[in-house]
């Protein structure tokens, strides 16, 4: 099998500057594989909810460079192609100090017998090259070692200086690939950046790839911020400010660093996050004594109020769909999470366990939502079924809060504060493979993006 015409490829000026949908139809495509070898690489495609899964063991070359002085670029996307596929905990790249054969040309078959005999079950090899009008291109190739097929394979045009972005695309057709399963490397997270002594911290919202590369910072920490939150639709965030005055809440667009105020609001404001289509937001107000829920239209700026109830009514997340929201609510005693339509009225509490309940969200895929629940001098992150059934802890331990869904639904990252100051973590959802996010400093308040688009 071989790779379509690489001249058939648009150009592609900028991996950052273009959509994710543009960078793939610049992509040259292999042909599928055969059912034959679909059948042979059935244990790969894992449900990753399964406790014992063994991960897939899988061998990443460098990237065999196309012209010289590509050869670090190469090795560059190649790492960051193991790392994002270690760090799910899903694969199992084998260590090249165990490799028997160098890749030297893509566009040759491998010896399978060669990656056979270090249990290979799947194979990546690529080329990056420097073209004549200084882009970058990227080739990779999936190969099923045991039956001895190509997977899948394509090619990227960008710029040089776009390459980790590249890799994280990759990465994503990889692990699709392999497990059935939309991947998540493509994505960012953003977060509030901890700094200084506790009794006076200076808290900046920065931005960074998920894996903790590319760090930028959003603000510069004059005024306290809280609760940023990604738009499901566009590269936007939404966080509360406390500065002089009333709490407000902004609009940012990461891309452009344009930021306009939502609105003022009087008394203390909560957790703004937006609706699916990102033409609204939903906030908590507190009033007196309690607090309710509002959605502003983000065009016209009205506001409906949505809860009228003496309790405190906080931290809401649409559904996917737009259709309901979760919150937590105090309404009976004490904070569990409740479901009510998008428009208001009824609500129906779904959380009955020990403990108390809070900062309930959404999962992407609607299957899910995560939450934060305290008892027993522990705090957890969980997941359960919108219906209330499933629930299933994730992790537990000291100060344990405020879950995001990566964008497939299927990793959970959180904050944990272990006293000194809070660095962030992500779990799979069925509570394996947690794993420690590098950031600078210290680090809260994470929230994960869409896929880049």
């Amino acid at each position: 099998m071989t790779m379509q015409d690489h001249d058939e490829a648009p150009a592609i000026a900028s991996a950052f500057n273009l959509t994710r949908r543009r960078i793939l139809l610049g992509a040259a495509s292999a042909t599928l594989l055969a059912t034959p070898a679909r059948r042979a690489l059935a244990q790969a495609r894992v449900t990753v909810t399964e406790g014992n899964f063994q991960p897939i063991p899988i061998a990443i070359p460098n990237f065999v460079p196309g012209t010289q002085g590509d050869g670090d670029v190469g090795a560059g996307i190649s790492q960051v192609i193991t790392n994002n596929l270690r760090r799910s905990g899903l694969f199992a790249p084998i260590d090249q100090a165990a490799f028997i054969e160098r890749i030297s040309n893509i566009d040759v078959a491998p010896q399978f017998q060669n990656w056979r005999s270090i249990n290979a079950q799947a194979l990546v090899t690529g080329r990056a090259t420097r073209q004549g009008d200084g882009r970058l291109k990227a080739e990779f190739r999936l190969w099923d070692v045991p039956q001895a097929q190509q997977l899948t394979g394509q090619q990227y045009f960008t710029a040089p200086e776009s390459w980790r972005r590249i890799a994280h695309i990759i990465s994503d057709q990889i692990y699709e690939r392999l497990t059935g399963e939309k991947g998540y490397f493509d994505s960012r997270v953003v977060f509030v950046d901890e700094t200084g002594p506790k009794e006076r911290r200076v808290k900046r919202l920065a931005m960074m790839d998920q894996d903790g590369a590319n760090v930028r910072y959003l603000t510069r920490g004059a005024d306290l911020v809280l609760t940023p939150r990604f738009s499901p639709s566009t590269q936007e965030i939404t966080y509360m400010e406390f500065g002089q005055g009333d709490p407000r809440v902004y609009l940012l667009n990461v891309e452009t660093g344009q930021r306009e105020i939502v609105g003022n609001f009087p008394g203390m404001s909560f957790s703004p996050r937006f609706s699916p289509d990102g033409q609204r937001i939903i906030m908590s107000l507190q009033q007196g004594g309690n607090s309710n829920l509002f959605v502003m239209d983000l065009r016209s700026k009205s506001t409906t109020r949505l809860t009228d109830t003496p309790a405190i009514d906080t931290s809401p997340s649409f559904s996917p769909d737009g259709a309901r929201i979760v919150f937590e609510s105090d309404r009976g005693g004490k904070p569990q999470i409740y479901v009510m339509a998008a428009t208001g009225g009824g609500a129906q509490r779904i959380s009955f366990g020990d403990g108390s309940y809070s900062t309930p969200v959404w999962s992407p895929r609607g299957d899910y939502i995560a939450f934060t629940k305290q008892g027993g001098g522990q705090f957890s992150i969980g997941i359960m079924k919108p219906d209330g059934s499933g629930e299933r802890i994730l992790t537990s331990g000291y100060h344990n809060e405020g879950p995001t869904f990566a964008p497939n639904g299927r990793v959970v990252m959180f904050f944990r504060d272990l006293g000194p100051g809070p660095s962030l973590f992500t779990v799979d959802i069925s509570g394996r493979n947690e794993q420690k996010v590098p950031t600078p400093g210290f680090a809260s308040d994470p929230a994960w993006s869409p896929l880049l688009s």
